[in-house]
């Protein structure tokens, strides 16, 4: 992800505060030392980087920070609302219409990936929002962005208006808006045209067709991957269009990040949406604070949650749940919790989310993770209903016909069963804390430092490579 260099150097910038009893002039500008370097490193524009740190020296010295019990740690808070002010302070969300059409057309280069995105937040209208959207396909320019939009447009069950390449842009959208309104659409996504550059003949077609529409939103896609680059593409947009929004693309690769933090205080235009992933549904609403608490290593447990709703069958998770607090954990429960996680997305990403966790997610080899994953599944699904129930009943001709059947080793299937033996002690114990009323912050505290504990030494970590 975006910003997973810069977090890690400014978590340990973080972590040589946190603890202090007394900030001084020295200790916090050693700490600033370093936070500076991260920015510079992640390419931050300088003059945001000064006046970032300035900020942070004029709150740190003020009287409510000397009075603190724990200065370091309320330096750590005022580090991190300078971030979210830097991102945006306010979810920008799409302001929606109550009664009407909400027109909103995306613009951008080509290879930023504005027709996926087009339908990615239609999506997220349709699913999540309760709107009624059509799509329009404007770009009449890059051969097959057409096909691309229907394409798209059937994966999310959601109409797709076109003329075809042969019908200019402004008299594409002038009948479709006029066709959309007659269907009785309460939202609507246009897709333009883009270009390897900048041109004129570009900004004249999206004037054009703005001047007409006059669209509640402008939304402008730029790549995560072009860094400080995104600031000077924003400003030229916006000079030209009176943009109302950024989706930020490509945010899971690895890039520095910096042209997000600084495109907000440069130009004005706030981050709406950021893609994650090449899948239709890998798009998300831009939180500012969740955003911050995951650069500074403190987790995001609110989007893990919305995640897992949106993504788990929650009514098979809360009978499982039931199952292993009465000690009824078996197997076939181990497979199901392996198959919902991997529907939450890559390990690592989950372990950035959890609080405290953020710090091991780089021990995760996500590839040496996807194989034993495989690998685990291949074994369970190996064994009979019986062995799912009794594992503790394998003898050793049992464990090489199921060893053969996964593709495995004997070895492998007595750590499975040795990992699930764990796993049912740990349920086993919380079920009978819950049951005795014993189950506390304190109890699972100390669970989650052996959980800690035991990633560390993970199967799945790079130092296994």
């Amino acid at each position: 992800m975006a910003f997973d260099s810069l977090s890690e150097k400014l978590n340990k910038a973080m972590r040589n505060v946190a603890g202090k009893g007394k900030l001084t002039d020295a200790n916090m500008e050693e700490m600033l030392k370093e936070v500076r370097l991260a920015l510079l490193e992640a390419d931050v524009n300088y003059k945001i980087v000064k006046e970032f740190l300035e900020e942070i020296r004029e709150k740190a010295r003020g009287e409510e920070v000397l009075i603190a019990v724990e200065p370091g740690q309320q330096l750590v808070k005022i580090v991190h609302d300078q971030i979210v002010d830097l991102l945006g302070s306010n979810d920008s969300t799409i302001a929606y219409k109550e009664d009407g059409m909400t027109i909103i057309m995306l613009v951008g280069l080509q290879g930023t990936g504005k027709t996926t995105s087009v339908a990615k937040i239609a999506k997220i209208a349709k699913e999540k929002q309760g709107r009624n959207p059509m799509l329009i396909a404007a770009d009449v320019i890059r051969p097959a962005a057409i096909d691309q939009l229907q394409t798209l447009g059937k994966e999310i069950d959601t109409e797709v208006f076109t003329l075809g390449v042969e019908t200019k842009a402004l008299e594409t959208v002038r009948k479709g808006i006029a066709y959309a309104k007659e269907k009785g659409y309460d939202t609507v996504f246009i897709d333009t045209a883009g270009r390897l550059h900048i041109d004129e003949e570009l900004m004249k077609e999206l004037q054009d067709i703005n001047a007409y529409v006059r669209p509640d939103e402008i939304l402008l896609t730029v790549d995560a991957m072009t860094g400080q680059d995104i600031v000077n593409v924003a400003k030229a947009f916006s000079d030209a269009l009176p943009l109302t929004g950024l989706v930020v693309t490509k945010f899971d690769g690895d890039s520095r990040g910096g042209g997000v933090l600084s495109v907000k205080k440069i130009t004005g235009v706030p981050v709406k949406f950021v893609g994650e992933g090449e899948k239709i549904e890998d798009m998300g609403i831009f939180h500012p604070d969740r955003m911050a608490d995951r650069i500074l290593g403190m987790g995001d447990v609110v989007s893990l949650v919305e995640k897992a709703q949106e993504k788990l069958d929650m009514e098979e998770n809360e009978k499982m749940a039931e199952r292993m607090m009465n000690g009824q954990f078996t197997m076939d429960d181990m497979l199901k919790q392996f198959e919902q996680i991997q529907k939450l997305g890559p390990l690592s990403g989950i372990i950035k989310m959890i609080p405290g966790m953020n710090q091991y997610a780089g021990m995760i080899d996500e590839s040496k993770a996807n194989g034993a994953m495989a690998h685990t599944k291949a074994i369970i699904q190996s064994m009979t209903p019986y062995e799912r129930a009794h594992p503790e009943k394998l003898r050793g001709t049992m464990k090489k016909r199921i060893a053969r059947g996964s593709g495995t080793k004997v070895d492998d299937v007595n750590k499975l069963i040795n990992q699930f033996n764990k796993m049912k002690k740990a349920m086993d114990q919380v079920g009978r804390m819950q049951r005795n009323g014993n189950l506390n912050e304190e109890s699972l505290e100390k669970m989650m430092n052996q959980a800690q504990a035991q990633l560390k030494n993970n199967p799945y970590g790079k130092r296994f490579k």
